[in-house]
């Protein structure tokens, strides 16, 4: 895939149009245009393609779009469904009202360019030297800190999202490692249950339906831990990191009583270990310092400027 640098197009007349009578104040996405329309443009991102092959994607609309995406807590798809669906969006990124957008792999592929390239810091980076450019940001003075909070590698999962994908994960291993006997132990239902993601906006928004599914996955979840103890169970799958988890996040999220799970009200924690968030970072835990609260971990640090004669 190649990319030829463009110079920044202008917001389509219809486009803005329409954005200023459906939004006269504006949004965040509107401002961002207005405010820094020229901080993102093709050639920052020259050598992150070829020369040759496929057009790519405007790169500065990547950028435009992982910098709201970020603001906004929205995932991949989400993402790409705004770019199509909202009008806050296409005057952003200068696109006409009919412009049906990307797929939304293309954001994934975008933060991996960055990635391999060594130059994550690049969005950052860039917004940081026009703000200072504009007098918005000063140099500050000397700074101490007694900790620090850390995000995790990944969000923070709601509840029924965590199980979800805590199954979800566990059975790709399974299939990676024991396909034959896996396809054994699940019905044809399953498939459609974890064969995508299990994402909030994909989940059913009536509590009583929620509560259905989770008890659902519950059960799928007690049934397979079941199957991995049985004498016919290939030898050291129990022992696998996912399956330790999966036992982990279920002690957690459902009471286990009789072969049989039943939904908690929330999820509870042990005394010797905090609550799994996702299954894609267990260390990663939600803590909270006052009004604080944050998803990930907190690391200490200690200043000194005493001066040691040794």
């Amino acid at each position: 895939m190649s990319m030829y640098p463009r110079e920044l197009e202008p917001i389509p007349e219809e486009t803005a149009r329409v954005a200023r009578a459906a939004c006269p104040k504006g949004t965040l996405a509107m401002r961002l245009r207005d405010s820094l329309g020229e901080l993102y443009q093709d050639e920052q991102f020259a050598a992150l393609y070829p020369v040759e092959g496929q057009p790519a994607y405007a790169p500065w609309r990547l950028a435009v779009v992982t910098i709201l995406q970020y603001a906004e807590g929205l995932t991949d798809r989400q993402a790409a469904d705004a770019v199509r669906e909202r009008i806050d969006w296409k005057y952003a990124l200068g696109l006409e009202l009919t412009d049906p957008g990307f797929d939304f792999s293309l954001l994934s592929e975008f933060r991996l360019r960055l990635v391999e390239e060594g130059v994550e810091t690049l969005l950052l980076d860039r917004l940081l030297e026009v703000c200072k450019q504009r007098g918005w940001l000063k140099a500050g003075g000397k700074q101490r800190t007694d900790s620090t909070h850390v995000l995790a590698r990944v969000r923070s999962l709601s509840n029924l999202e965590c199980v979800g994908e805590t199954l979800r994960a566990t059975l790709d291993d399974l299939a990676r490692l024991a396909p034959d006997w896996l396809v054994r132990q699940i019905s044809p239902d399953w498939f459609e249950r974890y064969s995508h993601r299990v994402e909030n906006y994909r989940l059913p928004k009536a509590d009583n339906q929620r509560t259905a599914l989770a008890q659902q996955i519950g059960a799928d979840g007690v049934h397979l831990l079941q199957a991995l103890e049985q004498p016919d169970a290939p030898a050291d799958l129990s022992d696998i990191a996912s399956v330790q988890i999966l036992r982990q996040v279920w002690q957690q999220y459902y009471e286990l009583a009789g072969g049989k799970a039943k939904w908690r009200a929330g999820p509870q924690e042990s005394s010797d270990e905090g609550i799994i968030r996702s299954p894609y970072d267990p260390e990663a835990r939600t803590g909270k310092k006052r009004e604080t609260t944050w998803f990930g971990y907190k690391v200490h640090l200690t200043e000194t400027c005493a001066t040691s004669d040794d």
